[in-house]
């Protein structure tokens, strides 16, 4: 059963969205378009004292690639963390992934780490993974850092709030030379030499306006900052209107259009995989807590299955035993063939007691549509530390 903040939460996402109606709604709205003026002040001086470095910038003296966004939330990051991180990795670069780890929970035990020479280290970020072992569980390292230690070898994971802390830790304890700052834009404690930012090409600027009031981390000007730029879920299709729009904030940055393209099926309690056929005129539930459920969904539909049932929770939410069972019966009662949701969802499942319907995760790869020898020519400049590094111009513009 759904708690009650868990129910407002719901409740607030459709209001933020416009799917929300009533007079509460329309309340709640304004309040919030009040709230965001605010943000927007707070957001400008911030990022205003961080450029004339009255804010403290940490420079740690090695390479630090930062991917990001302007909005909260459903551009398809962590596909493009694990491609980046997984092209570095095959270049001989020794990776480490820095994230926050939202909605992680606190350790029960700490963990413990010695140097070269025997000693402890602390204090210490929480290692999900030092690129060999993978120590910590979903409910701990959170749902996408789990997700990428389990996909990505020879690439550390290391989760905490203070990057500057896991950054130092990833240097001293396990000699990277290459720092990728998962969720980094708006992360300026430590800086960036790539600053590479994404947009949904379906919902390229959120809902429009700042949070609270809509899903915008920070105004489109915002962009300028950006080194590279790469569209995602374009569908494959032309984005001429929207290169556009972007040029109007940022004219010297790289675009590279992607997509994200299913690759297979994976049953979540079996490990048994199943090509993307397998959906053709099936009828199936989907079962997602990720920010834009729709994009997802529309994936599963491209493939030739029927989506009888959709399930929406909110993002990075973590499901109970009870609704999971309850909502296997009712794909039972259904006669549903299959129940689909996506990898990062799936790492937060609880086995039912009775599997009458199987389920399975939709596993997704980046493919790049146009813009790959802007891709190349970004990898060869992250491995080759000796070529000159720009001062970025928007320190000198805000």
């Amino acid at each position: 059963m759904k708690t009650r903040a868990e129910e407002f939460e719901e409740w607030a996402t459709e209001v933020v969205f416009g799917r929300a109606h009533g007079f509460r709604a329309t309340m709640l709205r304004c309040l919030l378009r009040f709230a965001s003026l605010f943000f927007y002040v707070v957001v400008k001086l911030r990022l205003f004292l961080f450029a004339r470095q009255i804010k403290t910038v940490h420079y740690l003296g090695t390479f630090v690639v930062s991917v990001g966004n302007i909005t909260a939330g459903g551009t398809g990051k962590t596909p493009v963390v694990e491609l980046l991180a997984h092209t570095l990795a095959a270049r001989g670069r020794r990776c480490a992934i820095l994230t926050r780890g939202y909605k992680s929970a606190d350790l029960r035990e700490p963990q413990h780490w010695t140097d070269a020479q025997g000693n402890p280290v602390s204090p210490l970020p929480k290692i999900a993974s030092d690129g060999k072992t993978r120590y910590l569980s979903p409910l701990y390292a959170g749902d996408e850092p789990f997700m990428l230690a389990r996909n990505l070898d020879d690439v550390a994971v290391l989760v905490d709030k203070d990057r500057v802390k896991s950054g130092i830790f990833a240097i001293e304890q396990l000699g990277c030379n290459t720092l990728i700052l998962d969720d980094g834009m708006q992360y300026l404690k430590l800086r960036h030499e790539v600053d590479i930012v994404l947009v949904d090409c379906g919902f390229p600027f959120g809902t429009g306006a700042l949070l609270p009031r809509g899903t915008m981390r920070e105004p489109r000007s915002s962009l300028k900052r950006a080194s590279y730029i790469i569209l995602t879920k374009s569908g494959g299709k032309p984005q001429e209107a929207l290169i556009a729009t972007i040029r109007r904030y940022n004219s010297k940055a790289d675009i590279i259009v992607t997509d994200h393209s299913p690759a297979y099926l994976e049953n979540i309690f079996t490990g048994e995989r199943r090509p993307l056929s397998f959906l053709k005129d099936k009828y199936v539930a989907c079962l997602s807590g990720i920010a834009r459920p729709e994009s997802f969904e529309r994936l599963v539909e491209a493939e030739g299955a029927h989506v009888e049932i959709r399930r929406r929770y909110p993002d990075h939410h973590w499901f109970h035993q009870e609704d999971l069972e309850a909502f296997v019966e009712r794909c039972a009662d259904r006669a549903m063939d299959a129940i689909i949701t996506t990898e990062k969802d799936a790492v937060r499942f609880l086995k039912p007691g009775e599997m009458d319907v199987p389920i399975y995760f939709l596993r997704i790869r980046i493919q790049i549509i146009s813009g790959q020898e802007e891709w190349d020519r970004m990898i060869d400049r992250i491995c080759h530390l000796s070529l000159p590094q720009p001062v970025p111009e928007w320190s000198a513009t805000l």
